[in-house]
């Protein structure tokens, strides 16, 4: 890649920042749950997983279409590339920026460190990507998760806004455990067991494999959170009277 489509991809993540800032402006105007309006903590929670759905709907689209559209990319996972899957890096990139200040100026990080922790592992490997062109592919199928966080947003805004239907909660819980294998488990475990069988482990190869397994442990750990959570109460601690406003987990 050089200089000046350097630059470009600069640019474009810049202006995906600012798509998502005036997104997040945006949601001021959508109307709250009662629920939300009552606790006051909550508004920012509210507003960020509005965005947050957003980018998954855009990103996960894109990437399956991308995918669809391109199966031939999925024979060479470390040099092939697209024009589609470089501009969804760099969408994605500007949302992940835009996600961590968003948590860091709002005073959020403490109870939100783990998706500071995730977004600093995306951003870096991101930003690898578009300055060598290299695993754009991989990062395609990294981005089919957003299909799987379509339905984990409307999980965790459903709870947030205590909708009187449990049915839809319910209906919601199976499919959302249905694509978490298809879109999150499944990519994730076929790249893993590709970098530690054909990527070299040195350079960027060493870098991407690292935060690799780093998300594979974190990946198995909210799975375990959301198996708790929704189909084994039970086996919860330390849940009862816990005060959410304000928190913002990825299974919650």
């Amino acid at each position: 890649m050089g200089p000046g489509w350097r630059a470009a991809s600069a640019a474009l993540v810049g202006g995906s920042v600012a798509i998502f800032g005036g997104l997040r402006r945006a949601t001021l105007a959508v109307p709250r749950p009662d629920a939300v309006r009552s606790r006051p903590g909550r508004a920012w929670r509210w507003r960020n997983l509005l965005v947050s759905f957003a980018h998954s709907v855009l990103a996960g689209l894109w990437a399956l279409f991308s995918l669809w559209h391109s199966p031939e990319l999925l024979s060479d996972i470390q040099d092939g590339y697209s024009v589609s899957g470089h501009l969804l890096v760099c969408f994605s990139s500007g949302y992940f920026i835009h996600d961590s200040l968003d948590i860091i100026f709002n005073h959020q990080s403490r109870s939100s460190w783990e998706y500071l922790v995730h977004h600093a592992m995306a951003i870096s490997a991101f930003v690898s990507l578009i300055i060598t062109g290299r695993f754009l592919v991989a990062a395609m199928l990294l981005l089919l998760v957003e299909v799987s966080n379509i339905f984990l947003t409307v999980r965790m805004l459903l709870k947030m806004s205590n909708v009187p239907s449990p049915a839809l909660y319910e209906a919601n819980k199976y499919v959302n455990l249905v694509m978490y294998f298809l879109f999150r488990l499944a990519p994730q475990s076929y790249l893993t067991w590709y970098f530690l069988r054909y990527v070299e482990v040195q350079g960027q190869g060493a870098f991407l494999t690292a935060n690799l397994l780093l998300l594979d442990a974190m990946i198995l750990m909210y799975f375990s959170r959301l198996l708790r959570s929704d189909f084994f109460p039970s086996l919860r601690k330390g849940s009862a009277g816990r005060d959410v406003d304000g928190e913002k987990f990825l299974i919650d």
